[in-house]
């Protein structure tokens, strides 16, 4: 496998998925449902990728099947010159230590039952990163880069509010100091005002950390803050990709100009 170039860091090429679907009456029936059709992204080291569409598109699909939580049927991940999709057992869970995500919900997305410090540290203690003290001390730093506290390690995420929830996420997300990650809806299950101020700190710690970031989201006015670039889902397919204020200004396709024309107050774009 060829290394990959060196203005990307992750390539994915003819990324192919799909699902078993019960049908008929009673159940009895199937039908191959295709969540991705031949989909081929890039990501820019540094940069944000948003990967946006309507639910149901293929998006969260694509989420996992980059991190390898869910098998493909076939295509390549290329990272750092290893095709993801080609490995198993230790040497996928070493690449994955670089590749991390952030869940849309931060009520579901945490163990109720585990402290705040366990939950952070759950990466470092899975790729035995580091003494149980300098694990502490990750725990403390990154808690705090996220604006949170030491104080806040014997907490139970309960005692959170929405808002902070997601921090704990984040503070989990990168604890580990990867190069890529998976944000999946990170905001939308937050009020406005709280959407924005997590926006801002993923933009810092990306420059802070030197982070790329893959941005999923079927809100085109929250993309438009973080993305470098877009692409356009649709029934499993990639429809439109490009920079941001080429997708915003001059759409080349329908369903892109309509998710743009159904943002609220927006200018409705001619075809």
């Amino acid at each position: 496998m060829s290394a990959t170039p060196d203005k990307y860091i992750l390539l994915a090429r003819d990324l192919n998925k799909s699902y078993t679907q019960r049908s008929g009456r009673f159940g009895f029936g199937s039908t191959k449902v295709k969540a991705l059709d031949g989909v081929n992204v890039s990501l820019r080291a540094g940069s944000t990728l948003a990967v946006v569409g309507e639910s149901g598109s293929g998006k969260s699909t694509l989420a996992r099947c980059l991190l390898q939580l869910q098998p493909l049927d076939s295509g390549e991940v290329i990272f750092q010159g290893n095709n993801l999709a080609g490995l198993s057992g230790s040497a996928l869970r070493q690449e994955r230590r670089h590749l991390q995500m952030i869940f849309q919900d931060p009520f579901a997305s945490l163990n109720p039952r585990m402290k705040v410090r366990d939950i952070v540290a759950e990466g470092l203690v899975i790729h035995e990163v580091g003494t149980a003290k300098e694990q502490q001390d990750k725990v403390v730093q990154m808690l705090e880069r996220v604006g949170l506290s030491a104080a806040d390690m014997n907490k139970y995420p309960h005692q959170f509010s929405g808002g902070q929830r997601q921090r704990i996420g984040i503070a989990r997300a990168l604890v580990l100091q990867p190069k890529v990650v998976v944000c999946d809806e990170p905001v939308s299950a937050l009020d406005v005002s709280i959407q924005a101020q997590i926006l801002l700190l993923l933009k810092s710690l990306q420059q802070e950390m030197e982070l790329s970031y893959i941005f999923i989201s079927h809100d085109l006015r929250v993309v438009r803050h973080i993305a470098d670039d877009i692409a356009v889902m649709y029934k499993g397919r990639i429809v439109e990709q490009g920079k941001v204020e080429s997708i915003y200004n001059t759409p080349t396709q329908d369903y892109t100009r309509n998710l743009l024309n159904s943002i609220p107050g927006r200018k409705s774009l001619a075809a």
